[in-house]
């Protein structure tokens, strides 16, 4: 087993934060979760080693809620190695002129804001360990798609893992952004079987953090082969 780390992981009550977590306990890792459902998050407790996962609400957009989720696992476990900031959401009403601009606020919430919280709040505790911030994009990051808001806000995250990798590799820490394709998760009202499975990018969690010190994972692309 590689060594074992302190992964906190947000957005992780259903579909890849879930699945992300459950991966790094049968890995060895030690999981830090968090979401707004407790009850979903008490779910997973109950599947997992106990005392392999803390579960801790709260809503990461905002900065002072985070903040508490990073205090508590280092008050839990003594320290963070990895970080996945994976809490994202999407639209009902698709394109600019036909678009819901209170959906944009909320999606942009979590898409954007939470993002730049969760890395804000815990990168001095990753600066103390030379850790690892992992980002969900998506490669509607990396495309165009008419009119949506939610694609740039994908944008975002892409550039934003770039530029954060340059600034962590200052003090050799390391910054991965993971764009899937279409993920068969909770976010889609009808399941779709024959895209990627929330396992798939869990799989490309543990393998980023899995690489050796001296590799930089900084981008992992992954597509449904169908």
């Amino acid at each position: 087993m590689t060594d074992q780390k302190i992964v906190l992981i947000t957005g992780a009550s259903s579909g890849i934060g879930a699945a992300t977590a459950e991966k790094l306990i049968e890995a060895g890792h030690k999981v830090v979760i968090t979401a707004r459902s407790t009850d979903k998050l008490n779910d997973i407790v109950k599947r997992c080693a106990n005392d392999r996962v803390l579960a801790v609400t709260a809503d990461v957009s905002k900065l002072n809620e985070i903040t508490n989720v990073v205090d508590k696992a280092i008050e839990t476990f003594g320290r963070l190695d990895v970080v996945f900031a994976n809490a994202g959401t999407g639209v009902n009403a698709p394109g600019i002129e036909n678009g819901d601009p209170d959906e944009w606020k909320t999606m942009l919430d979590v898409n954007i804001n939470a993002l730049l919280f969760t890395a804000k709040a815990s990168l001095p505790a990753l600066k103390e360990t030379q850790g690892h911030f992992i980002i969900t994009s998506s490669i509607a990051g990396k495309i165009t798609l008419k009119g949506s808001v939610y694609g740039a806000s994908k944008w975002f995250a892409y550039g934003f893992g770039q530029n954060l990798a340059a600034e962590m590799a200052e003090w050799n820490g390391r910054c991965t952004t993971i764009c899937p394709g279409m993920v068969n998760t909770p976010f889609f009202d009808e399941a779709k079987p024959d895209k990627l499975d929330p396992s798939d990018i869990a799989d490309a969690v543990v393998y980023a953090i899995s690489a050796a010190p001296r590799c930089d994972v900084r981008e992992i692309t992954l597509m449904p082969t169908k």
